[in-house]
C-alpha cells in the first residue's frame, strides 16, 4: 500500500459540491473571508481544499482546487473564477486563526490494483449509452495514455449525484471505483431510458402517459 505524503496546511472551502481530480468548478466569490482566501491563493499560486458540506459539517475527504482562470472581477471585490481539481486529501486537524478555515491534510494515493480491460470497456460502453440518452451525442474520447482515472473521467461528464461522486472520491482503488460506477450506471440506464421515452411521447403528441 502506498502511504500518503506528509501533512500540509491549506485553506478549506466547504461547498454543496464534490470536486473530482481534473474537473472544472466555476465559483462566484462574494463573502469577504473567501475573497481574501482566493486572493491569497492567486497571489501565492497555491491551492485550497474543497469539501462537500453535509448540513452544517463538511466531510473529511476532499480535493484540492487550483484557480485556473479569473473570469471577471467586480468593483466590490467579488469575482467569478474557474478552478480545477488536483489532489485528494484527508483532513487531519482544522484551525480557525484566519478569517477562513484552514486544515492540515494528508494527500492520498491509490492502492496499486490490476484493472481489467473488459471491465474498463464495460464501464465506457455504459457511459456512452448514458451520454447518448442525456445529451443525444457521443461523449468526448477518453485518453488512457494521459494518466487519468476512467472512473473520474466518467463521473466528470455525467450528472451523478453528490453522494456517488463523494464515494468515488473516497475510494482508493481505481478498479473498485470502476466496479461501483458500473453497478450504478447499470441501475440508472433503465430509468434514463424511461424518462426519455416519456419525453419523446410528450414531444410527439403533446402529452405523455399517466
Amino acid at each position: 500500500m502506498t502511504r500518503p505524503t506528509s501533512p500540509d496546511r491549506i485553506p478549506i472551502f466547504a461547498l454543496e459540491a464534490v470536486l473530482l481530480p481534473g474537473a472544472a468548478l466555476p465559483l462566484h466569490i462574494f463573502e469577504p473571508r473567501y475573497k481574501l482566501m482566493i486572493q491569497r491563493c492567486i497571489d501565492n499560486k497555491s491551492a485550497f481544499g474543497v469539501l462537500l458540506k453535509r448540513g452544517e459539517e463538511p466531510v473529511a475527504i476532499g480535493c484540492t482546487a487550483a484557480v485556473s482562470e479569473v473570469v471577471q472581477t467586480y468593483d466590490d471585490g467579488r469575482s467569478d473564477i474557474v478552478t480545477v481539481g488536483q489532489r485528494i486529501f484527508a483532513v487531519k486537524e482544522t484551525f480557525d486563526d484566519q478569517p477562513y478555515t484552514e486544515a492540515t491534510v494528508e494527500y492520498l494515493r491509490d492502492e496499486p490494483h490490476a484493472i481489467s480491460k473488459e471491465a474498463e470497456e464495460r464501464l465506457w460502453n455504459l457511459c456512452v449509452s448514458c451520454h447518448k440518452i442525456l445529451r443525444d451525442s457521443e461523449p468526448e474520447d477518453f485518453d488512457p495514455e494521459a494518466g487519468d482515472s476512467l472512473a473520474y473521467f466518467v463521473a466528470r461528464i455525467l450528472p451523478l449525484d453528490l453522494e456517488i461522486r463523494q464515494k468515488l472520491l473516497e475510494t482508493r482503488s481505481e478498479s473498485t471505483r470502476q466496479s461501483r460506477l458500473t453497478e450504478h450506471l447499470e441501475r440508472w440506464i433503465p430509468t434514463l431510458a424511461r424518462v426519455e421515452r416519456l419525453r419523446a411521447r410528450a414531444g410527439g403528441n403533446g402529452h405523455g402517459d399517466y
